[in-house]
């Protein structure tokens, strides 16, 4: 059983998000503890915060008081409602919440039932509980229970740079799905667009947004991501990057930007393209000499039908780029003028070869380029490569051509694989514990050394 906990300052945020599971039939509410629940089912979002407040001081020095937590078992573990209430009131018992006031829902929105628990931190006093190596306590716990009630051990899912991304099923965990193409496309490629980055994400049925406004007076600037078919269309509700955690964040991307922007190694890319446009008879052709080479021509149209926007996403060396980046004959205008009168087909330059480094056969026919430069290495084949026989590979296939009316913004994300940390974080690590773990091993030195 995996426990995953969110310490946070809203506690109306947690009660609304399971409240609004609860009123749309995909979960009930198996119990609660000092809380009134209503008789007919129907969850009252205010009137539940209203109940946690009255055992909450009005004044408190506790930032953040809210506890969110979700017990998730593992899926071959067949459980009742009366079982999932035993596991939640056993595990805050073991925690030291067992006093707290709480409320335990049941979430049936995916094939893997699970429950939420919303609780709160601070006493009525306004005294925080006590958090040391919560993480770690919860850990011991859940390993307890399994023990106790003969349940299959489950692991939360690690994410590496080698793990396979796939397009996203409208019938699975889909903020789970978001956050883990989230991780590995930042993990793996590198971009400067939001057009650039929606051309990765598109291929696997995810979009991302820019938002910016007002609230009460303060600006924001966010990101909000999207589950999408074949089409682009949006097929679920949008996640805030905060739902999803830092790595997804418009500040943590721009920041990557900053750093990373000169990183990127056109020519590699910029060669594979050429090649295929000076051989290629028309938009078709070209497209399919491309996808030989491993690269996906992702295109844009306007409402009227009109591309404004072209990008190639280069399986082999993990880059976005949009046309104009590569050149002016690659641009969405180039394109666009040769796709509708084959006498405007844009005039190419040969790119001198590498000399230095070696070439490694692709997957898909085309040459991966091993350099000593500043080109990255393919970490794993394309998700629409084809083998040298034509069979595909195990990744799903992604649709060739992405038409869709966004506009396109300036945006990066880090390329770099392991030992940033940014898109690494463990099951059982959180840096406040750690933190105050040092700390205390700091302070324990200084008294052996009074002595």
């Amino acid at each position: 059983m995996v426990a995953k906990i969110s310490i946070g300052s809203s506690l109306y945020g947690a009660l609304a998000y399971n409240g609004e599971k609860i009123n749309e039939e995909h979960g009930r509410v198996l119990g609660a503890n000092k809380i009134v629940l209503p008789a007919d089912g129907n969850i009252n979002i205010g009137a539940m915060a209203e109940n946690f407040k009255a055992f909450m001081p009005k004044m408190g020095r506790t930032k953040k008081p809210v506890l969110h937590i979700s017990l998730n078992p593992h899926p071959d573990d067949r459980l009742t409602d009366q079982d999932f209430e035993i596991l939640a009131r056993e595990y805050l018992d073991k925690l030291g919440f067992g006093e707290q006031p709480y409320i335990i829902y049941k979430h049936e929105d995916i094939d893997r039932h699970h429950i939420h628990i919303v609780t709160v931190n601070v006493n009525e006093q306004g005294k925080r509980l006590d958090q040391s190596f919560l993480f770690r306590r919860s850990k011991k716990i859940t390993n307890e229970l399994e023990e106790k009630y003969g349940l299959h051990k489950a692991q939360r899912e690690k994410v590496s740079p080698d793990t396979p991304i796939t397009k996203i099923d409208p019938n699975g965990d889909i903020k789970r799905q978001i956050q883990n193409t989230v991780k590995l496309v930042g993990m793996r490629w590198q971009f400067q667009s939001i057009g650039e980055y929606n051309a990765i994400l598109g291929l696997y049925n995810v979009k991302c947004e820019l938002t910016d406004g007002k609230v009460n007076g303060r600006e924001y600037h966010g990101l909000v991501y999207f589950a999408t078919d074949d089409n682009g269309n949006t097929i679920a509700t949008p996640l805030k990057a905060s739902r999803l955690g830092k790595f997804a964040s418009r500040t943590a991307i721009e920041n990557k930007f900053e750093r990373d922007k000169d990183r990127i190694d056109i020519k590699p890319t910029k060669r594979l393209v050429s090649d295929a446009m000076a051989a290629a008879t028309g938009k078709d052709d070209f497209i399919a000499r491309l996808k030989e080479k491993g690269i996906d021509l992702v295109l844009r149209y306007n409402d009227d039908g009109r591309l404004y926007g072209a990008t190639y996403v280069d399986h082999n060396n993990h880059v976005s780029l949009n046309g104009s980046r590569l050149g002016r004959e690659f641009s969405a205008n180039a394109l666009h003028l040769w796709f509708n009168d084959p006498a405007a087909k844009p005039s190419v330059q040969p790119q001198p070869r590498q000399t230095q480094g070696q070439q490694i056969p692709h997957p898909n026919g085309g040459q991966q380029s091993q350099s000593t430069g500043s080109q990255q290495q393919s970490s794993g084949p394309a998700p629409n490569q084809q083998t040298q026989s034509g069979s595909q590979t195990q990744q799903p296939q992604p649709s060739q051509q992405r038409q869709t009316s966004s506009n396109s913004y300036d945006f990066d994300f880090d390329p770099v694989l392991p030992g940033l940390g940014l898109f690494q974080t463990g099951p059982d690590f959180d840096p406040a514990e750690e933190a105050f773990a040092r700390r205390a091993r700091k302070k324990k030195k200084k008294k052996g050394r009074g002595l």
